[in-house]
């Protein structure tokens, strides 16, 4: 039986600049396959998605889940005969498929490539300064109104009491890059799912879960186990990734609990007291959470900055602007972060505003790009280990015909 096979172009040639540069150089020895715990006789992991690719077979790859399963241990990269480095390979799909399932297009497309990288960091720094001076905030305090204020009136100040008025703009410049990024993953979300399904040659499911019967069954196993780490684990060659990778997943929760209770402190019980609307007091164990969690991001992004270095050096990986985008955006939060709480607690006001700002701009970045670039993988990746558990279930697989 003959089939005709389109290859699109441009996909190969996407893949290659996120770093599936050696694509071409797979023969088909099925050595990856061997090495990887995701491979199984009806699905030769990664071996059938390097000729997929190799052919160009873009529709066919966006459907499949086990490219959001695979944790990039580097085990097929290290035992391929020929220098085919798979995981780089399924790396550059990954990209590929955030870039495709994002939205808007033009937004997705921009985190795509190097040469956007100044207006990557524009955007936000121009969007911030603008709000900032139409604040009527743009002024360096005193040291004695910055150790008593610290940046809680960056934007300035008024007597409004419902909202304080650096509130309103820093809600105004996350709230929104928020919005943006939950409105893409929601959408990119939908689209992958469907085409899961899709891929498994059900058209219609009889019975399905109802959303606490999923979040149950299927989507709350998959946070555990991505809390456990239990694949990375199960990695020989990359194996101390989850050194770099867990400090930083913890920070992010931890930094997750701080915003929760700040955006709380601040925007409801600042209503009632208005005091709640100055810094936290270094006494305060949230004060102490987010310090330990800011270390905890600035640790992790550091053993994953040196193992990356390494393995570039070594010829195990491609320096690609898809690996380092994310890095960059996560050092600079944590850094910046840092170091503004440094600065005000040293009493240097003008070099802290400076900081803060930048800080701004780097947290912003985070926000709004989280649905086009590495970062996309802690939502997709647990959908796709959910899914890989609903596509084994009865709600598929009806067990009276097994």
């Amino acid at each position: 039986m003959s089939m005709n096979v389109q290859p699109d172009l441009d996909f190969i040639k996407a893949m290659k600049e996120a770093g599936g540069d050696t694509l071409k150089q797979c023969y088909q020895c099925a050595t990856c396959s061997v090495a990887c715990p995701l491979s199984t006789d009806d699905n030769p992991f990664p071996r059938k998605q390097m000729i997929m690719a190799q052919w160009g077979m873009r529709e066919q790859l966006s459907n499949d889940a086990s490219i959001f399963l695979c944790h990039q241990c580097g085990d097929c990269t290290e035992m391929c005969p020929r220098g085919a480095r798979p995981g780089d390979v399924l790396g550059a799909i990954r990209a590929y498929a955030y870039r495709s399932l994002g939205w808007p297009t033009a937004l997705a497309d921009l985190c795509s490539s190097a040469k956007n990288l100044p207006m990557l960091i524009g955007i936000p720094a121009i969007v911030i300064f603008v709000l900032w001076v139409i604040s009527g905030g743009m002024h360096i305090p005193s040291a004695e109104h910055f150790a008593e204020a610290g940046y809680t009136q960056f934007f300035g100040h008024w007597d409004f009491r419902l909202l304080a008025k650096n509130v309103l703009f820093i809600d105004i410049i996350m709230l929104t890059a928020a919005g943006i990024a939950v409105t893409s993953v929601y959408k990119g979300l939908s689209k992958m799912w469907k085409n899961m399904e899709s891929s498994l040659g059900k058209n219609d499911v009889a019975y399905r879960p109802s959303i606490p019967q999923f979040i149950k069954q299927f989507l709350w196993p998959a946070v555990v186990e991505i809390m456990q780490h239990t694949r990375f684990k199960e990695c020989t060659v990359n194996v101390d990734r989850v050194k770099g990778h867990k400090p930083l997943l913890l920070a992010f929760i931890g930094l997750f609990i701080v915003t929760c209770y700040s955006l709380f402190t601040q925007d409801v019980l600042g209503i009632i007291w208005p005091s709640m609307h100055g810094p936290l007091s270094m006494l305060n164990p949230v004060k102490w959470l987010a310090n330990v969690s800011a270390i905890a991001m600035i640790v992790g992004v550091g053993i994953l900055w040196m193992n990356r270095a390494k393995m570039e050096a070594e010829g195990k990986a491609q320096n690609t602007f898809y690996d380092w985008f994310l890095i960059w955006m996560i050092m600079g939060v944590g850094v910046t972060g840092f170091a503004a709480e440094l600065l005000r607690l040293v009493g240097i006001p003008s070099l802290g505003y400076v900081i803060y700002y930048l800080h701004l701009i780097s947290v912003a970045m985070l926000f709004l790009y989280m649905p086009y670039t590495k970062f996309a993988h802690i939502v997709y990746r647990t959908f796709a280990l959910a899914f890989e558990r609903f596509r084994e279930s009865s709600y598929i697989k009806n067990p009276l015909n097994q």
